[in-house]
């Protein structure tokens, strides 16, 4: 459905805006799309691609070996198996909004980065951590709702063992000039449980493990989302992801 004009609304006599092809308060500039919020909190919205259904795993493959995910899916959740590998989409993206939902195990066991460790990778590269920091210090870089090995969150939002949390991130993709040569990196804004833990953070490059990472290998401009088995059954649930695009031309 478009949204409703009437004749009046608008200018066709005001300034241009510096580097715009629009004027100021233009009648004639493309209306925004409409997009239909979720019912409840954290809910789809109308233009949202759900990539977990909630009672299987399809859509979603191992990294190892590409044949359908072997995690566990019943009860609205899927859940690591310990031994199977990272899983990834089948689909890809770029620039995106990612809803996702995770619990830690209840049953605590561990420490450190021991207890209900696992990681979302948008594109398949830029990780942000999960895990269960719930009176469990770590790393500040590999704290829950790090940008991991490079930025801490602002706050540590965690909830108790077992208990669900929700992530809501802006995923930025980085560009290449022809030449190869990084024009931008990838930049994430990210909310923990409804609080800020990254406010518009530039990746240092892909993630990496006990390395600094950079940008010395361009890579396609988009890429699937990937979610870490680290050994512990942490649980994810109400996955879904809005593609950004530009404003109409």
């Amino acid at each position: 459905m478009e949204a409703k004009t009437t004749p009046y609304d608008g200018y066709l006599d005001t300034p241009f805006i510096p580097g715009s092809p629009w004027r100021v308060h233009d009648k004639t500039r493309p209306q925004p799309p409409i997009v239909t919020p979720g019912a409840t909190a954290g809910a789809p919205p109308s233009d949202a691609i759900v990539l977990f259904n909630g009672q299987d795993m399809a859509g979603w493959v191992s990294v190892k070996t590409g044949n359908p995910a072997a995690w566990k899916a019943e009860g609205g959740y899927m859940e690591v198996v310990r031994g199977t590998g990272n899983i990834q989409t089948t689909a890809e993206f770029g620039d995106c909004q990612l809803h996702l939902e995770f619990a830690p195990p209840a049953e605590v066991v561990g420490n450190g980065q021991g207890r209900g460790n696992s990681g979302v990778f948008l594109m398949g590269r830029y990780e942000v951590q999960v895990l269960d920091n719930y009176d469990n210090p770590t790393y500040a870089d590999g704290t829950v709702g790090a940008i991991y090995g490079q930025h801490p969150p602002l706050a540590n939002a965690s909830r108790k063992p077992g208990e669900w949390s929700a992530y809501d991130i802006v995923f930025i993709a980085p560009r290449w000039g022809a030449d190869g040569k990084l024009i931008s990196p990838a930049r994430l804004t990210v909310f923990l449980n409804g609080i800020l833990v990254q406010h518009d953070r530039a990746a240092q490059g892909p993630t990496g493990h006990r390395t600094v990472s950079n940008y010395d290998t361009p890579h396609p401009a988009e890429g699937p989302l990937m979610l870490q088995d680290h050994t512990n059954p942490t649980r994810f649930r109400n996955i879904w992801v809005r593609r950004i695009t530009e404003e109409a031309a």
